[in-house]
């Protein structure tokens, strides 16, 4: 808890068996009051390590996507009665010892969203990167920045923290099951006018760390783009798309 704020960790996972332990030994349990996993049908004995590791967990009946996967994690962890909920994988490439630093940029009214930026103040290709993802991430994030109006160093983070306020504002059940939830639901948040934060976060791969297929990098990048062009679309009156359709908070205030 900080600043009277119970903060929820949610760890969306399929198949982190290697990982889970090192990750949950990590996090700051005098910070962090709750430890979500939700498990997206792993073939491996991910479910079992959680429960031993007295984490709360989920198990999904069949692999319904990382999106569903994330859905699941936010919706159970605003049922649970948490203030802040900080998403970090749980494969070890993000460093859970940042959890605390996020949510606090958020219990401090700060930021109603903070990411862990791997490009942020580091030269993330020393660090591990590789080249052809960072190439990706780069003309990735000129144009959602380009488009979406933005300043943001990296959207393909998977460390990033919410307020309560603002997962109970954003339709992101709406969004796609798939790995381009990610960047549906920051796009949403945009639309809202939330304030959006950023805390350097060191770049780790190792064989263990999770990787997506190239097909479905590719995939990601093509909806990546095809998100960030509805937006304009959306807030320009030309077409409307239902997932950017609600209330922006300036609106929501005004009707409250």
């Amino acid at each position: 808890m900080l600043n009277g704020k119970q903060i929820t960790a949610v760890l969306p996972a399929f198949n982190a068996a290697e990982t889970l332990k090192r990750t949950v030994s990590e996090l700051d349990r005098a910070v962090v009051d709750e430890v979500l996993l939700v498990d997206d049908a792993s073939s491996d004995d991910t479910l079992e390590q959680a429960e031993h590791l007295g984490l709360i967990s989920i198990r999904h009946d069949k692999n319904r996507g990382y999106g569903a996967n994330q859905k699941s994690c936010y919706k159970a962890a605003l049922e649970l009665g948490a203030d802040i909920v900080v998403m970090l994988h749980p494969d070890y490439q993000y460093s859970p010892l940042l959890v605390p630093a996020l949510a606090a940029m958020i219990a401090y009214g700060q930021y109603d969203f903070v990411l862990g930026s791997r490009i942020l103040a580091q030269n993330s290709i020393a660090r591990g990167m590789p080249a052809y993802k960072y190439a990706a991430n780069r003309v990735l994030t000129l144009w959602e920045n380009l488009v979406l109006r933005q300043k943001l160093s990296e959207y393909h983070t998977g460390l990033r923290a919410y307020s309560r306020g603002l997962l109970e504002a954003l339709p992101f059940e709406r969004n796609s099951d798939d790995f381009v939830f990610d960047n549906q639901i920051i796009v949403q948040a945009v639309v809202f006018g939330a304030s959006i934060g950023e805390l350097s976060c060191p770049t780790r791969y190792a064989a263990d760390s999770s990787s997506i297929s190239f097909s479905s990098s590719v995939r990601y990048g093509l909806g990546v783009m095809r998100t960030t062009a509805q937006y304009r679309l959306h807030v320009s009156g030309v077409r409307r798309y239902e997932f950017l359709d609600f209330a922006p908070r300036a609106v929501a205030t005004a009707v409250g």
